[in-house]
Parts: structure tokens; sequence; C-alpha cells
């Protein structure tokens, strides 16, 4: 309280020091989901930083709670702040769009053409010949980077509205074919490698 000496103490305690653990709950819970991103896809340096910084941040706020066990409104902004920060963590992974997917297509007949589609738009693509329960189908595999999963998704379905496919993260691709980017997004590219 020495920081603000100008805020009333009742102010403080049932109001500013609430609002305070509610916001630094949103942010190491929202650097926690990111770290877990991070680990999942194998990023060795930045993983451990952001976990110092979730816990930095964690630590503060559980201290001012428990300085404060009588006071719930630290309690609900406690609790507040990780429901927010889980929320605000999801959509920042979102936008980040970081990592690569496998994209499975299987297909009865490829009428539209989806294989010269996709190889035209600068996506890799492998087909493999394979039976199926009501006979020969296409698998369609390719490999594409977390941002231009709705491109590809959209290519799909303008050819095969009803094709079946699947979409499973991959931990790491070595060489493949990529469509090419804007500097702006290399960034981002350098981190889904």
């Amino acid at each position: 309280m020495s920081i603000l000496p100008s805020i009333d103490p009742e102010l403080f305690s049932w109001v500013v020091l609430p609002l305070l653990i509610f916001v630094s709950r949103i942010f190491d819970v929202s650097i926690g989901t990111m770290r877990i991103i991070f680990v999942s896809r194998g990023k060795k340096m930045i993983a451990p930083l952001l976990g110092f910084f979730e816990v930095f941040i964690w630590l503060i706020a559980i201290s001012q709670i428990m300085q404060n066990l009588s006071n719930i409104f630290c309690y609900l902004a406690y609790a507040g702040g990780f429901a927010m920060g889980t929320f605000v963590g999801l959509i920042i992974e979102e936008k980040l769009a970081i990592g690569i997917l496998v994209v499975r297509v299987i297909l009865v007949k490829d009428e539209c053409k989806l294989v010269e589609r996709l190889s035209s738009s600068g996506y890799g693509v492998t087909v493999v010949d394979a039976k199926g329960v009501t006979g020969s189908v296409k698998v369609v595999y390719t490999i594409v980077r977390r941002k231009d999963k709705d491109n590809v998704l959209s290519i799909i379905n303008q050819c095969h509205s009803n094709a079946f496919y699947s979409i499973e993260d991959a931990k790491s691709a070595n060489q493949g074919v990529f469509p090419i980017h804007s500097k702006v997004n290399g960034l981002f590219s350098m981190l889904s490698k």
C-alpha cells in the first residue's frame, strides 16, 4: 500500500488489489498456456523462459492472496483471472498459429482435381491408393502450417464439400513443400519449424 499512498486503504483492499490479482492471473495463465504449447512443439529455448515469467507472476499474485485471506474479492479475482487467462491464452495461440498439421483427405473420386488444386496453391501433396469399406479410395496427405489450415480446408470444401478429412498436429517435419509467405509472416514461420 505504500507504493500508492494517495489511495484510500479500503478502496485499495477491496477494489485495486483484486483488480491487480485479476490482471496478474490473466498474464500468468496466458503465459502458461503458451508455455505448454511451446513444450508440445519442442521449443526448448522459449518454453523455460515463459515458465520463469509465469511462475514469477503467480508468486506475486498468490502472495497477495495469502496476505489478504479475509478478502473474498481477492479469491474471486484469482479464479476469474485464471478463467480469463485461459481464454486469452487460447486466442493468442490461435492468432500465432504456431506449428504444422497433417491434413488427410479420403476421396472415392477426385472429379474436382483436388491434388492439382492443392499443388497449384503451393502445397506439397502425397496420394496413396487404398481400399475402404465401399471399395477403392485415394488418401491425399498434405503437411501445412497451422496458419494455412483455413485456406486448405477451403480448397477441400470447394472441391468436395462432403469429403472425409482429418487433421492432426505434427511435432516436426523435415523438408517439404510449403507456400511462400510474405516477410511479415516469416517471423511466425520460423517459430513453426
